[in-house]
């Protein structure tokens, strides 16, 4: 009677850090989408402190750095997930962000590709991967058209491409 005993005391005391866990979670991300920076980093650190490998958190660690102007820390604070953790789709498309932004396309594209890979119904991922495209098809557009300035055909596709990525919010 007694292993039975144990055996669930140590399965409600497993359920009980969990949700402690899933609210620290929700904790920090409230803090991030009211920009509460510092308090969402304190909590941040507290968790990595003894949970180091933890991804969600690395996760969130990264969407606060990149929030504060330290992209490249954001950008490695992902790539070493993406590393730790290549089965995660997230990290991958989070850091195929950053690096298109930078305008490194062909990096965005071998991240995308990996969080494709890792989840292939991922849909945020197939929207990033079209938006790089569209990027790469727009600056070849760019490029024609320098050669050849007065090219309508090539004006209009430039155009339509860049009212399309305008209009992404």
């Amino acid at each position: 009677m007694r292993p039975l005993i144990s055996f669930a005391l140590s399965c409600a005391l497993m359920a009980l850090s969990a949700s402690a866990r899933a609210d620290l979670y929700s904790d920090v991300n409230r803090l991030i989408q009211s920009g509460q920076w510092d308090k969402a980093q304190q909590q941040v650190d507290q968790r990595l402190k003894t949970a180091p490998t933890d991804p969600q958190m690395r996760l969130l660690l990264s969407r606060i750095q990149d929030a504060q102007g330290q992209t490249q820390a954001a950008m490695d604070t992902l790539q070493a997930l993406t590393q730790s953790f290549p089965e995660l789709a997230e990290p991958h498309n989070n850091l195929a962000v950053l690096l298109a932004r930078e305008n490194r396309h062909a990096d965005a594209l071998a991240s995308l590709q990996a969080a494709i890979q890792a989840r292939p119904d991922y849909a945020m991922a197939l929207e990033n991967m079209g938006d790089v495209y569209a990027a790469l098809a727009s600056m070849s557009y760019g490029k024609a058209l320098q050669i050849t300035p007065n090219q309508r055909r090539i004006q209009v596709k430039q155009l339509s491409i860049d009212q399309m990525l305008k209009a992404a919010p």
